[in-house]
């Protein structure tokens, strides 16, 4: 992944004078600018500032977690048409690096996590680091999880919109800041709906590390994750899960936190030695196909209500 983000700044130079050359936007061959997104989340953030002038389409089909998804033969096709390809960054996107490798072309790719500080490795409760492998290295990559780094998202999006179809630039800023001020109104809510919790239960049990930058942008505390490491796809020891265990008991925490698409097993035997309830409907890496989480804001205000109602 480190090679295929070195190579943007050539990618996106390529594409600046391709565009300065030809005066026009770089199409695929039926006459559409083709944008891809690699998850669902960040095709409706991308779709915000695309508006109606572009449709900006997902690699990965709803319900999808981008921790366990195995790539498909026609994934290939859909980058190799893509002119602009959104990631979220920070290793998140293991699968698409072979995927990038055989579609070949040029395209510009844009990192929507560029310029923000990645939480680091290292989360576990007792200080110890644990999980393995590039993302790990390169850091928490659930920034989406905290509205406020989603306006540089945005803004790396736009930027990016804007590279590959400078006529629509103005169109582009001016949906970025109809957007961004929905996210400072969602970022607001959040904090009056987090006031019905006292401040000695906003204690966060979680499956695995995601809630990391939400946690510390609205004040909980995280007390144990099950599986500690950023994919969801990683396992527990028995001495994680008898630590986990005395975790829960010792903090009084009520409630264990799952997404939607996580394996409950783990969270519901701890359940069953400490009495606190499972929520297991939170959308953490995928929107749905309709309610209750079709859209980002969707997604966050769905996750906030399961978390104040378990908490309160």
């Amino acid at each position: 992944m480190k090679k295929i983000f070195n190579s943007i700044i050539v990618i996106l130079t390529l594409a600046a004078l391709f565009l300065t050359g030809c005066g026009s936007v770089p199409k695929s061959r039926d006459g559409a600018l083709r944008v891809l997104a690699s998850t669902t989340f960040l095709a409706d953030i991308a779709q915000n500032v695309a508006g109606d002038r572009v449709q900006v389409d997902s690699l990965l089909p709803f319900g999808t977690d981008p921790h366990a998804y195995q790539a498909a033969p026609s994934d290939v096709a859909k980058i190799a048409e893509s002119k602009l390809l959104i990631i979220n960054g920070v290793e998140y996107e293991h699968f698409i690096e072979a995927l990038l490798e055989n579609a070949g072309g040029e395209r510009v790719i844009v990192e929507a996590t560029a310029g923000l500080k990645p939480h680091p490795a290292g989360g576990n409760v007792d200080g110890t680091e644990s999980g393995a492998g590039s993302e790990r290295e390169a850091g928490d990559p659930h920034l989406w999880l905290d509205p406020n780094l989603v306006v540089s998202y945005v803004e790396n999006i736009r930027d990016g919109l804007i590279e590959v179809d400078p006529d629509g630039a103005e169109i582009y800023k001016a949906n970025a800041d109809a957007y961004i001020a929905q996210l400072r109104d969602l970022d607001a809510w959040i904090v009056e709906q987090v006031k019905a919790i006292p401040a000695g239960r906003r204690l966060l049990v979680t499956n695995h590390e995601a809630l990391g930058y939400f946690a510390g942008r609205y004040g909980f505390e995280i007390v144990d994750t099950i599986l500690p490491s950023f994919s969801s796809e990683a396992g527990a020891s028995a001495r994680e899960i008898v630590a986990a265990v005395e975790a829960v008991q010792s903090s009084g925490a009520p409630a264990i936190f799952l997404g939607e698409v996580e394996n409950a097993d783990l969270a519901n035997q701890i359940a069953a030695e400490t009495g606190v309830t499972v929520v297991d409907d939170l959308y953490l890496e995928s929107l749905t196909d309709g309610a209750p989480a079709a859209t980002y804001l969707d997604m966050m205000k769905h996750n906030v209500m399961q978390i104040v109602d378990a908490l309160k």
